[in-house]
């Protein structure tokens, strides 16, 4: 069999066909896990908000659970493939756990905790699954294609309707629903292998195949529209990919060229549109040509229906002989492997040569003095960037810390130390710098160990070459692919942006990637036969504790959203006098979430409003205890030491450390300067000075007592 294309005779396009019973609940599974991936990209938004992220991973974490029990009792006896995957998975989760020992930043580890158990969770759910259906890999590549098209139908809904759907909306750039426009650029990007897959396979229903061309044409749209640089570089590779294993090329291209020319049309017409790619513009302007702007969408992605018919049609009645498919296979590999070449010939004939231009490419992307590119159309061909500072202080923090690293997420806090610029950064926007930073050589050593034992979990499934296959397993080695593909794209992505920590663009990927890695060998199409589970005991008991597991990662992710319920709870009773109330259910907060600071401060609050300063200033240093790397705590008892209790002395060493955390914040260098201020004038100006004006973080030389963080320790090193 060719390993380019080949046609599909009635008879082997009829072996292809489900029992409709089974049929339908391949669809209804495709459908429930698009539902469900939909669901957490609209719930979790961003991944930065407490409570919708706290849900979304409970909820994540409580399925995974059920699933691997369903999978324990009524799997047949096969060996556990993708165990080594998951394994390893487990230990990272595990390392993230330990991090709390040694973190900078406890309360943000704990969070990190709770977001890779989750994704554990999603992971060993997908493992599980396929042992329940092996046969369902097309509602696996159906769902996530379900998800991606239904939120980039909606980030493009609000560019149509802003009104309605975006109408506080500064930005031209789609953003909407997860608020960050990279992460829908990637949402749209993890669409299109799917696009693929639907409009090439032999398999499904004509008029569902016959919509691939417009689906992938407002995927690309979507990606467009977000000006998403990273997105066209992982959509690049993840294409790329899909052609050079998948054998459907030529079908593949047909869709890829309607869907491209249709996004270039309606792209071109929209960056000529001010209104459509002008920051802050007025309501009413962005509904009139937004209207416009969905008139013109809907006449392509119809005339892209249209063409996906026309082409399906045309495949049928006029079937090209194979040495046509096989040569027009082979054309597209070649021009594939042509484009680096045309690439460089652009290179050499451009103004500054080969040579100059990688040069001035490399120092838009590497300089500290080469600001971001605007937000506008431009910027999809702009190579400015400011992710190399964040790559930088990520590597100053992997050299202060190589082994362990700071904690898991805390980047945040150790960047402050380091940083050039005010500008507060919570992710490194790379998986590998972040975790080089985060969890040091270790991390990223348990990192790539997973990321072999997952590429070798797919070499064993889908196999080294192209066996002779029956039609069956032919087709789902294609969809194997297509979900592989999936992950590449989205690991591409992650290794240059922060989107590994959203759920709505991690889960479909980690589903994808467990799906894969749980499948077992495709030689027969079969599950091998094998000795475990032997007993209906052992079974139960190994159900019930993976129950019990996930159970209590369920309560381990719920107990940040528990103190910070708690917290709240304590201001609105400080608010209607119920003091007593309001410290029990402070001291709650702090019994919840041991590392977080937020309830200190809440106490402080309530013993502060009931007078007593000495209490208040307990509280305070309970803070200072709870995150003593933190510069936010040691603030907060600067100013309450300067302000409350009129001790300046002790405000200017609270002013002092904090500044030591983070020079540039400029609520440091103000407690810091009026401290200084207080202590050394005379005492009567002291008691009746006036609290200091915070001055510009670039104002003040630091003092010696500014040192470099401690390669190892706890970080209660870091008091003066």
């Amino acid at each position: 069999m060719s390993s380019v294309a080949y046609g599909a005779s009635p008879r082997r396009v009829g072996a292809l066909a489900l029992p409709r019973s089974q049929a339908g609940f391949g669809a209804l599974l495709g459908l429930a896990l698009g539902a469900g991936l939909t669901a957490t990209a609209f719930i979790a938004n961003g991944g930065l908000q407490l409570r919708p992220i706290t849900l979304v991973e409970m909820s994540v974490t409580a399925v995974g659970g059920a699933l691997c029990a369903g999978a324990i009792v009524a799997s047949p006896r096969r060996p556990l493939y993708g165990a080594s995957s998951l394994v390893l998975f487990a230990v990272l989760a595990v390392l993230t756990g330990l991090s709390l020992t040694w973190s900078l930043s406890p309360d943000d580890s704990w969070l990190e905790v709770s977001r890779t158990l989750s994704y554990v969770a999603a992971f060993a759910g997908a493992v599980a699954l396929v042992r329940l259906a092996p046969r369902r890999w097309a509602s696996v590549v159906g769902g996530v294609l379900i998800a991606t098209m239904i939120v980039s139908l909606y980030a493009l809904a609000s560019k149509v309707f802003p009104d309605a759907l975006s109408p506080n909306a500064t930005f031209a750039r789609l953003r909407d629903p997860f608020g960050y426009w990279n992460a829908v650029g990637l949402m749209a990007a993890l669409g299109a292998p799917g696009c693929l897959w639907l409009g090439s396979r032999r398999e499904g229903h004509p008029a569902v195949n016959a919509l691939a061309p417009a689906i992938l044409c407002a995927l690309l749209v979507c990606m467009l529209l977000a000006y998403s640089r990273g997105s066209l570089l992982a959509i690049g590779l993840g294409v790329a990919l899909w052609f050079i294993f998948v054998p459907l090329r030529l079908r593949g291209f047909v869709v890829l060229v309607l869907a491209v020319a249709g996004a270039v049309g309606v792209s071109a017409w929209t960056f000529a549109q001010h209104n459509l790619v002008t920051d802050n513009v007025a309501l009413p302007d962005r509904v009139s040509s937004g209207h416009q702007f969905g008139v013109l969408l809907g006449v392509v992605l119809v005339a892209l229906i249209a063409a996906g018919f026309g082409a399906g049609f045309a495949r049928a009645a006029w079937p090209l002989p194979a040495r046509t498919r096989r040569r027009a296979g082979i054309t597209i590999l070649v021009a594939l492997a042509l484009l680096p070449v045309a690439g460089l010939a652009a290179l050499a004939a451009s103004q500054r040569g080969i040579g100059g231009t990688i040069s001035h490419t490399w120092h838009q992307l590497t300089a500290d003095t080469v600001s971001g590119p605007a937000n506008s159309p431009g910027r999809l061909t702009a190579a400015s960037s400011v992710r190399s500072r964040y790559f930088r202080e990520a590597a100053a923090i992997l050299a202060r810390h190589p082994w362990l690293g700071t904690g898991a997420g805390s980047f945040a806090t150790a960047r402050l130390r380091l940083r050039k610029s005010p500008l507060f950064v919570q992710h490194a926007h790379s998986y590998v710098m972040q975790t080089l930073a985060d969890l040091g050589i270790t991390g990223m050593a348990v990192s790539l160990a997973l990321l072999a034992a997952w590429l070798a979990a797919c070499r064993r499934t889908i196999g080294r070459r192209w066996p002779q296959l029956d039609p069956a397993v032919d087709a789902e080695r294609c969809g194997l692919l297509t979900l592989l593909a999936v992950v590449v794209t989205f690991g591409v992505h992650s290794a240059v942006d922060w989107t590994w920590i959203i759920p709505g663009t991690a889960l479909p990927a980690l589903v994808a990637a467990g799906w894969v890695a749980g499948r077992g060998p495709l030689l027969n199409g079969r599950p091998s036969s094998g000795s475990l589970w032997r007993t209906t005991a052992l079974r139960v008991a190994a159900a019930t504790l993976a129950l019990v597991v996930s159970g209590a990662a369920v309560w381990e992710i719920w107990q940040p959203l528990r103190s910070s319920d708690a917290g709240n709870g304590a201001l609105t009773a400080l608010a209607h006098g119920h003091t007593a109330t309001a410290r029990q259910l402070a001291l709650q907060a702090a019994g919840r979430d041991p590392f977080a600071a937020d309830p200190w401060f809440t106490l402080a609050v309530i013993d502060q409003s009931a007078g007593s300063l000495n209490a208040a200033e307990a509280d305070l240093r309970s803070a200072v205890s709870s995150a003593p790397a933190t510069p936010a705590p040691w603030e907060r008892l600067a100013d309450f030491e300067l302000h409350q209790r009129q001790d300046p002395t002790s405000g200017f060493v609270a002013a002092r450390v904090a500044l030591y955390l983070d020079p540039l914040s400029a609520q440091a260098v103000g407690y810091f300067l009026e401290g200084l201020r207080r202590t050394t004038a005379p005492a009567a100006a002291t008691t009746a000075a006036p609290p200091a004006t915070t001055p510009t973080p670039t104002t003040p030389t630091i003092p010696s007592t500014t040192r470099a963080l401690p390669s190892t320790g706890a970080p209660t090193t870091l008091h003066p």
